[in-house]
């Protein structure tokens, strides 16, 4: 962005939030600055999610995955950059009370804060409607469907922010000679409080755009050679939280950043890390052919395993067809019943918002012969996230004690068997 855009500017805005309450613990999770100038043309895109510290809130709204924030930067880091892209602009937001109470907060808890003009003197795309699109809804994708405007990737900061802009420079359109355009780029030429970038620009952390992306698997990460210090202890604690990490068969990328770590602690390199997954797939084909016979759903539950452990095709391939040969089947003890960790009366810890409200959630694990449990203490058993990488504080908690994590499918599939 160059010196130039920080004066007499619009900067239209959008923010993705974990709530609608910023006052008491809701955040920013992501936000978008789109810098436009007189003429509706777009100089400058910024967007990047934010690690707001705690759980996502309702992610079937803003589609935000909690491991696409884990190292995405907190507000306190982006700060500065904000500051100086919002700096000698007009600010613009599709409802900009809402998103201006939420930058008020954020500052805020960062000891910092806007000048007391800038949020206050912005354009709001919802209340100029009244003036511009008399009888059509208030809401981003009433006003857009009212000038043929797409709205695409609704619900994200960039999606919404570039709608929002777009319909900024209808309503310029409509009234391009009203003086209060100009009235407002002139002041805020005059009041830009930051003409000087950051020295330091942080990269912005995206959204994954797809479940099937390409991603590297986990065991890149680990070293080729580390000095030899493993033996059958070390081997043993590895298997036992590669264990409980697939226990709902999905390894969150908290759980394949302990994986990590762990190999290194251990001594565990790339070629041993591959081999005792190999012996932990080799101890599930055991388990599946023991009667002889592999069902459909031991045959997926393999593949699967396969997928999260980097084993090859041509391995897996030979796994369906017979079972496996030699001592490998006895390499880890307990690898073939994975799915049967809860006793009746085990305590179940539930966070985040799932699909069905809690409190049904919570008769139906007490029908089941478990007991749901408010908080999370040594003595529970299992934290059920709506996302497995939640950052909420019983997650945060679960992890320290290594209390299992898993997602809400695995509720329903496993332990509700619905």
């Amino acid at each position: 962005m160059g010196a130039e855009m920080n004066h007499g500017l619009f900067a239209v805005i959008d923010t993705e939030t974990t709530g609608l309450f910023p006052g008491a613990h809701d955040r920013i999770a992501e936000i978008a600055v789109l810098t436009m100038n007189r003429d509706g043309e777009i100089l400058d895109r910024w967007e990047t999610l934010v690690n707001p510290g705690r759980d996502l809130g309702k992610q079937s709204i803003h589609g935000i995955q909690a491991r696409d924030v884990l190292t995405a930067p907190a507000f306190e880091q982006i700060v500065d950059e904000l500051e100086w892209r919002l700096s000698g602009t007009v600010v613009v937001a599709h409802n900009l009370s809402f998103d201006a109470r939420f930058l008020e907060a954020e500052f805020a808890r960062a000891e910092r804060s806007l000048p007391d003009f800038y949020l206050p003197r912005g354009l709001c795309t919802m209340k100029m409607s009244h003036q511009f699109l008399q009888g059509a809804g208030r809401s981003l994708q009433d006003c857009c469907d009212s000038f043929g405007i797409s709205l695409h990737q609704a619900h994200s900061a960039a999606g919404d922010a570039e709608a929002a802009a777009v319909l900024l420079s209808r309503y310029l359109e409509l009234e391009p000679t009203l003086p209060d355009w100009d009235v407002l780029l002139e002041q805020a030429a005059s009041t830009h409080w930051r003409s000087n970038a950051p020295e330091v620009l942080l990269t912005p952390a995206k959204r994954s755009t797809g479940a099937g992306d390409p991603t590297e698997h986990f065991l890149e990460r680990l070293v080729q050679r580390l000095p030899e210090l493993t033996g059958s202890e070390q081997f043993d604690d590895y298997l036992a939280v590669l264990d409980q990490a697939l226990i709902d068969r999905y390894l969150s990328a908290h759980e394949q950043a302990q994986l990590v770590e762990l190999s290194k602690s251990l001594g565990i390199d790339r070629a041993r890390a591959e081999q005792l997954h190999l012996n932990y797939f080799n101890s599930l084909v055991s388990a599946a052919w023991h009667d002889g016979v592999l069902t459909e759903a031991e045959r997926s539950d393999l593949e699967q395993v396969a997928k999260l452990l980097g084993i090859d095709q041509a391995m897996l391939e030979q796994a369906l067809r017979h079972p496996v040969d030699g001592d490998s089947a006895n390499a880890v003890q307990g690898a073939g019943s994975v799915h049967n960790r809860l006793e009746p009366g085990s305590l179940i810890v539930l966070t985040g918002d799932m699909s069905r409200p809690r409190t049904e959630i919570e008769t139906l694990l007490s029908h089941a012969g478990y007991k749901p449990h408010a908080a999370v203490t040594k003595k529970v058993s299992m934290l059920i996230a709506a996302d497995p990488d939640s950052l909420s504080g019983k997650a945060r908690k679960a992890r320290d004690y290594g209390i299992p994590v898993v997602g809400e499918k695995y509720l329903w599939d496993n332990v509700l068997d619905r």
